[in-house]
């Protein structure tokens, strides 16, 4: 299993420290601040040890602070509802004394039967046919600023493929969408098959790349000079089951920019066209 992977599955598994609560850890090392996605995805396993027999099928993020990749973070789960077909949780996410990450989850038993429908997904090449970051990357790297350089050398626990790669060094403007392959890098019948562990990885995987949609219609890229993008609040809902270890395609759109804040919508495709998980993503984008 990639080593990347096997970090990240060392994080979200939560220390139990007494009833709805839990310990997560952090990645340390050189990192400045803490990725969003990894506060988000320990929210939903913290909420998801305490529920039985339920898979997740929303989670609601608040980001209200930036998080300190050195130091433990403490989850607070309260348990609001344990109803017939759903479950609703709320977790706060603590450093330092303060709240960093404030989060609700529901859960629900899967329904068989009822209406249904789904927007099609992209005509987009297969995984197979795009090349993956380090290999888009490889001939540009020795042009690029050192942060810049380090944010493609770097590994990854999620593997991802874009359909079409912007040139950090000369972005030109496009509609606001863009299309990325990816999966978590593991050989098969590696990683479980419980549910809530494919959604808590999901849930990191989903962070990734989705603000970046909105600066495409303004040729921009989150290295052009001067820009600070943050998230502000993150929602993901799980529609259908699904696994990692596959290749989903991530297809996002920015339908607005305004005000200093950008919102990005983003959906989950497996490899068949079925439609798995949706995303909604607003965060603060501007230039100095």
């Amino acid at each position: 299993m990639h080593q990347e992977l096997q970090n990240l599955l060392h994080w979200i598994d939560l220390e139990a420290v007494e009833k709805d609560v839990w310990r997560g850890k952090t990645p340390g090392g050189t990192r400045r601040r803490l990725f969003g996605g990894h506060v988000a995805a320990q929210a939903l396993m913290a909420a998801g040890r305490t529920v039985t027999d339920r898979a997740a099928h929303s989670l609601h993020i608040y980001f209200l602070r930036l998080g300190d990749p050195h130091t433990p973070i403490e989850y607070r789960v309260e348990r609001l509802r344990d109803g017939r077909s759903y479950s609703a949780r709320m977790v706060r996410a603590l450093q330092h004394g303060q709240e960093i990450l404030h989060a609700s989850a529901s859960f629900a038993e899967l329904e068989q039967g009822g209406f249904e429908h789904q927007v099609s997904a992209p005509a987009v090449p297969p995984p197979a046919a795009c090349l993956s970051w380090d290999e888009w990357a490889g001939p540009r790297l020795a042009q690029l600023p050192e942060p810049a350089r380090l944010q493609f050398v770097r590994e990854r626990p999620i593997e991802i493929r874009p359909v079409a790669p912007v040139d950090a060094r000369a972005p030109h403007a496009t509609e606001p969408e863009q299309q990325f392959w990816l999966r978590a890098p593991a050989e098969a019948g590696q990683l479980s098959d419980e549910p809530l562990l494919h959604q808590t990885i999901a849930t990191y995987a989903s962070d990734h790349t989705l603000l970046s949609s909105v600066l495409r219609p303004h040729g921009k890229t989150f290295m052009s000079r001067g820009m600070l993008a943050a998230s502000v609040d993150h929602t993901i809902w799980f529609h259908r089951p699904f696994r990692m270890d596959q290749w989903l395609l991530y297809a996002q759109k920015s339908p607005i920019a305004f005000g200093g804040r950008g919102l990005a919508l983003g959906h989950f495709f497996d490899e068949s066209g079925t439609l798995v998980a949706s995303m909604a993503q607003e965060g603060v984008v501007r230039q100095h």
